[in-house]
């Protein structure tokens, strides 16, 4: 287990792993308290892979950036969630935001704006909440993900994160 200078358990998502993230411009931000979701239709899961951009459904697409190109494309995204402490030492989900992806995984190509997927996940290790975009059905998806692997941490939540995956229903 990993424990900062004070003895507590160091927050994490599973991100990267229990090291610290090496290789280009290592130390300029940190990325243990950032991890992507997929959300793909009704199902939300955690894939370290998303960092890379090497998640289950990027692995073997080809990316264009004109999304007519990808007429046959199902809709997905990549829910950048950042945790947090409280002054109190609470852990809580501090920033969360949602990018878009269309994948069609028989003509192997997918459209997504890469600078739109890097901005996306430095707002939510701002903690920022951009959550615009997303269905009901893929709210409730994330919603039941975040409560699924903590339910504390959701709990200790802002309640912008709680209202913006409210179902409109």
């Amino acid at each position: 287990m990993d424990f900062d200078k004070k003895g507590k358990k160091n927050l994490s998502l599973n991100v990267v792993s229990n090291k610290e993230h090496k290789g280009f411009g290592a130390g300029t931000i940190n990325l243990s308290q950032l991890s992507g979701l997929i959300i793909d239709g009704d199902k939300a899961y955690i894939d370290v892979g998303t960092l890379h951009a090497k998640s289950k459904v990027e692995k073997g697409i080809k990316f264009l950036t004109d999304k007519a190109d990808v007429p046959n494309g199902r809709t997905c995204w990549i829910a950048w969630v950042a945790v947090d402490r409280d002054e109190e030492g609470n852990s809580y989900y501090a920033g969360a935001t949602v990018c878009e992806m269309l994948i069609d995984e028989e003509a192997k190509r997918g459209w997504k704006i890469l600078a739109d997927h890097v901005n996306k996940m430095d707002k939510a290790l701002k903690r920022k909440f951009i959550l615009d975009g997303i269905d009901d059905t893929e709210k409730t998806a994330l919603r039941t993900a975040l409560i699924e692997h903590n339910e504390e941490w959701w709990e200790n939540s802002k309640d912008e994160l709680k209202e913006g995956l409210k179902s409109e229903k």
